[in-house]
């Protein structure tokens, strides 16, 4: 698991581009990674614990497994 910062996100569409030094160019994230409970979305410069996956998906290296939003 890694700490990644939510480079865009898009609630209409389910998913976003993660960044880490792990990850680079981006890690596909989907809404239904997302460990959280109702409406799960993400935003922009928030921090995720990240845990991912190669290959990628949709164009990307990495893809997101599980996306643990940070409270703190």
């Amino acid at each position: 698991m890694v700490t990644a910062t939510v480079r865009e996100w898009s609630d209409e569409e389910g998913w976003g581009v993660l960044d880490s030094p792990e990850t680079p160019g981006g890690c596909f994230g989907h809404f239904s990674d997302i460990r959280a409970t109702g409406f799960r979305t993400l935003l922009p410069g928030q921090r995720v614990d990240l845990t991912w996956e190669a290959p990628g998906q949709d164009g990307y290296d990495y893809r997101a497994v599980s996306i643990a939003p940070r409270t703190a």
